[in-house]
């Protein structure tokens, strides 16, 4: 009789295998995986640590596991990553959520329902990818309204189904542009932005899960600034008086966006705020 493989022998065998490949969350993927193939959430899995898997199910987490320690990124095996305590769909044409937006969503967030707030914010994300920051601030804003831009249709279309997913396609316009180009004289209370921001150089010594993601996503050209000084140059045109934009930038980044800001009339930087492991992530600034 051919042995059975159950969940339990079927993560300690992936565990091992991940780890050689040098896989830095070897159970942690492994139990991903196979939680979102069996349709079951990870508690299931030590609960029913026992429970063999029936040959279809087998056939799939083996195609998984394989694709995985090819390097390829969990998010676009399932197709699923979770953002702000919601459920996105991202495939290889956006950039994969991470926590570190987390922290960009959670500063606008206390900034847009604050006693001084607008009762109705009109809110612009500027190269929105997968949707994931505007669509979570427009499911935990009910009263406001959103628009997003990406230069990319494929972008688009992944920000549409996530919006639609999470019942908020009814407040959100996405347009295709080239960070503001299309927005006319159009003004927002709010605009965030996740740009491109790591220097060209670095790309290339990324982790290799990033070559699996697109590159007009990470690429912030020869020092990583490119789309901040864009940004910053026009987001006066497109601020209400007393609105702010919000940016995440990447690791010693903060300070330079911070004086490119300061450059420009109008423009005043309220705060830079750190993740949680103190890297200075998010700078906002306020128009008057």
């Amino acid at each position: 009789m051919a042995e059975q493989w159950t969940i339990e022998k079927l993560i300690a065998w992936t565990k091992q295998y991940f780890s050689a490949r040098g896989i830095d969350t070897p159970r942690l993927d492994a139990e991903v995986l196979l939680s979102r193939i069996l349709g079951k959430d990870r508690t299931y899995l030590y609960v029913h640590y026992d429970q063999p898997l029936e040959a279809e199910e087998l056939a799939k987490y083996r195609q998984a596991v394989k694709r995985r320690a090819e390097r390829q990124p969990v998010a676009y095996i399932t197709g699923h990553k979770e953002f702000m305590g919601l459920d996105f769909v991202v495939n290889p044409a956006v950039l994969i959520p991470r926590p570190d937006t987390e922290i960009l969503a959670e500063a606008a967030l206390e900034r847009l329902t604050a006693p001084t707030a607008p009762a109705a914010p009109a809110l612009l994300d500027v190269g929105t990818g997968s949707g994931a920051l505007i669509v979570s601030l427009l499911a935990k804003l009910p009263a406001a309204t959103g628009t997003a831009v990406d230069i990319s249709e494929m972008a688009l279309e992944v920000a549409a189904a996530n919006a639609r997913r999470q019942k908020v396609d009814d407040r959100l316009t996405l347009l295709k542009s080239d960070l503001f180009s299309a927005l006319g004289d159009r003004r927002f209370d709010a605009i965030v932005s996740n740009p491109p921001y790591i220097p060209t150089l670095e790309i290339a010594g990324l982790e290799p899960e990033v070559r699996y993601e697109p590159v007009m996503a990470l690429d912030g050209g020869q020092d990583g600034l490119n789309c901040y000084r864009r940004l910053l140059a026009g987001c006066p045109k497109h601020l209400e008086a007393g609105g702010f934009m919000a940016v995440e930038v990447g690791e010693g980044q903060a300070q330079a966006v911070a004086a490119l800001a300061a450059n420009l009339d109008g423009l005043a930087v309220s705060e830079i705020r750190k993740d949680y492991a103190g890297i200075e992530r998010v700078v906002i600034v306020t128009f008057n």
